[in-house]
C-alpha cells in the first residue's frame, strides 16, 4: 500500500486493512490473555502486533521511489514471498486449525454436526474463491 500512488488502488487497501487488523487483533488479543505469559510479555506482543503495519507502510513509501514494480527481480522477490504466505496460511488453515477441529471427539461422534461444518469450510472456500475475482 505504501508504494501505490493511485487512490483507486489505495482506498480499497485501507478498507480491507483496517478490517483485517481489527479481526486479526481480536482473535490475537484473545490468544494473548489466554497465554501464560507475564504482563512483560503480553505488552511486547502488543507492541509488536500494533507496529507491524505502520512499519511496513512506512518502509513501502520510503521504497516507492527506488521500486520499479516491473523489473524481473521485484516480480521474482514479489512471487516468492507472495507463495511463501500462501503456504504458511494453507498450512495453518488445513493443519493447525482443521485437522484439530475435524479429529476432536466432538465431531468425530455426531455425523450431522461434522457434515455442518464440512458444508461451512467448502462454503467459506467457495466464498474466498469468488471474492479472488476482484483481487
Amino acid at each position: 500500500m505504501g508504494a501505490s500512488e493511485n487512490p483507486f488502488t489505495i482506498k480499497p487497501l485501507i478498507a480491507a486493512l483496517c478490517f483485517h487488523q481489527l479481526f486479526e487483533g481480536m482473535g490475537l488479543g484473545g490468544c494473548i490473555l489466554q497465554a501464560d505469559y507475564g504482563v512483560k510479555m503480553k505488552v511486547i506482543m502488543v507492541f509488536f502486533f500494533s507496529v507491524t503495519t505502520p512499519f511496513g507502510i512506512a518502509l513501502g513509501i520510503g521504497l516507492s521511489e527506488v521500486y520499479s514494480d516491473t523489473s524481473p527481480t521485484a516480480l521474482i522477490v514479489e512471487g516468492v514471498l507472495n507463495a511463501i504466505s500462501a503456504g504458511l496460511l494453507n498450512y495453518m488453515a488445513l493443519v493447525d486449525l482443521l485437522a484439530n477441529e475435524f479429529m476432536g471427539t466432538k465431531l468425530q461422534s455426531r455425523i450431522k454436526l461434522q457434515l455442518l461444518c464440512y458444508i461451512a469450510v467448502f462454503l467459506g472456500a467457495g466464498g474466498m474463491s469468488v471474492m479472488a475475482i476482484w483481487a
